[in-house]
């Protein structure tokens, strides 16, 4: 079955980076749009940015300027390279894909297990 793979969080302090990778995984016939959103305690999930198999890019405004999200279509792998973090960063990220898995008619979405950012001050 496809599953998505996430890795590279971590404990940082503000104004330091990181790098998050997620890769598919799975008998895959194609990838539409790869993204990643975070939840912060007490907070709803929220679009951090995503990227289409083209190579478009949507940011949310809070993050503009200091992450930048990409992909390896070989790899079937995303990454989001997260600098000048700040405290508010701070929350579990998840990785979210539109897969078309063999043997499938339609786009699945699928969820990473999420990895978790802490940003000290």
């Amino acid at each position: 079955q496809v599953q998505l793979v996430e890795s590279g969080g971590g404990l940082v302090q503000a104004g330091g980076s990181l790098r998050l990778s997620c890769a598919a995984s799975g008998i895959i016939f194609s990838i539409n749009v790869m993204g990643w959103y975070r939840q912060a305690p007490g907070k709803q999930r929220e679009l951090v940015a995503s990227i289409t198999s083209g190579g478009s890019t949507n940011y949310a405004d809070s993050v503009k300027g200091r992450f930048t999200i990409s992909r390896d279509n070989a790899k079937s792998t995303v990454y989001l390279q997260m600098n000048s973090l700040k405290p508010e960063d701070t929350a579990v990220y998840y990785c979210n894909s539109d897969i078309l898995p063999k043997w499938y008619s339609k786009y699945q979405d699928y969820w990473g297990q999420g990895t978790q950012v802490t940003v000290s001050s």
